[in-house]
């Protein structure tokens, strides 16, 4: 996954994974946001010292704006969730929801353009090396989990995912509904090839970004922030017509898996995701609350 992008999901998704962990830890691992995205991108890039102050500063910043600007919308979102989840769901009602988490990626993308420019624009030759040489290593463990392991374990792989994530929200599932993760699994396709293809289509991207815009002399800031606003829509929407619609069909999938898994569930799984919903959103708030 291409760097800034990598960026936009830490400090974006941890809050709307509310479902995931207990919610303290929500609250503990929000407030840490900053210090992980700096060692997450410092592993990436290899600042220097001058690089890693102004770094820092720039991710406080995107922080604060992101705790009193958007934290309020996810508690929204979350609400939405809260509201459907007593009653069975449809598949485009699943779709309707993630279809609202990428919009909101999409507006940390758009309010963190001028700093990932600044940011870009001060790389070095050597920097995007290391970048190229993190990204052959991240690739081969990739590659190793999900291309060379038998098939039978990538299933199974993606199965205790699902399984996981499911009972994060819903609880212990039972025999019945583990079966049903299996067959959902089983009929939502995944090509790792093409996956793969897509995932050094985005690093090849990144990398070229990066070059033009650190280049000497150098772009002007409006030019920096055209370059990396048309990479970070390329990576969210391909120009490759073939994966676009892959992913879609992968999407639609999804959307009714998780329907057909709901549907299982029984009515106490039910309340357990509502009051798990509804402390998020209390912690949430909390959070966007505080200066």
């Amino acid at each position: 996954m291409a760097i800034f992008t990598k960026l936009m999901r830490i400090i974006g998704l941890p809050a709307m994974a509310g479902a995931l962990t207990a919610c303290s830890a929500v609250k503990v691992g929000y407030s840490a946001l900053p210090e992980l995205a700096f060692w997450r991108l410092d592993a990436y890039l290899d600042f220097d010292d001058t690089q890693a102050a102004q770094v820092r500063e720039r991710l406080a910043t995107l922080h604060q704006w992101h705790r009193s600007h958007e934290l309020p919308r996810y508690a929204a979102l979350l609400e939405q969730a809260e509201r459907l989840a007593p009653a069975d769901i449809t598949p485009a009602q699943a779709c309707g929801l993630l279809d609202q988490v990428r919009e909101r990626m999409a507006a940390i993308a758009r309010h963190a353009e001028p700093a990932m420019a600044a940011t870009a624009a001060s790389l070095t030759a050597a920097q995007l090396q290391h970048l190229q040489k993190h990204y052959e290593r991240k690739d081969a463990e990739w590659r190793k989990e999900w291309l060379d392991a038998p098939p039978a374990d990538v299933l199974q792989r993606r199965v205790k995912q699902m399984t996981e994530r499911a009972e994060m929200i819903y609880g212990t599932l039972d025999d019945a509904q583990r079966a049903v993760v299996q067959r959902v699994v089983e009929q939502t396709p995944f090509d790792a090839r093409a996956v793969f293809a897509e995932r050094l289509r985005r690093q090849r991207d990144a990398l070229q970004t990066l070059r033009e815009v650190s280049a000497p002399p150098g772009m002007q800031a409006v030019q920096a922030r055209d370059a990396l606003r048309g990479y970070l829509q390329r990576t969210q929407d391909s120009p490759d017509p073939v994966w676009r619609q892959r992913r879609d069909a992968w999407l639609q999938d999804s959307c009714r898996g998780f329907a057909t898994l709901h549907a299982s569930t029984t009515a106490a799984q039910r309340e357990v995701a509502v009051r798990r919903l509804r402390a998020y959103q209390r912690d949430l708030r909390e959070l966007a609350a505080q200066r």
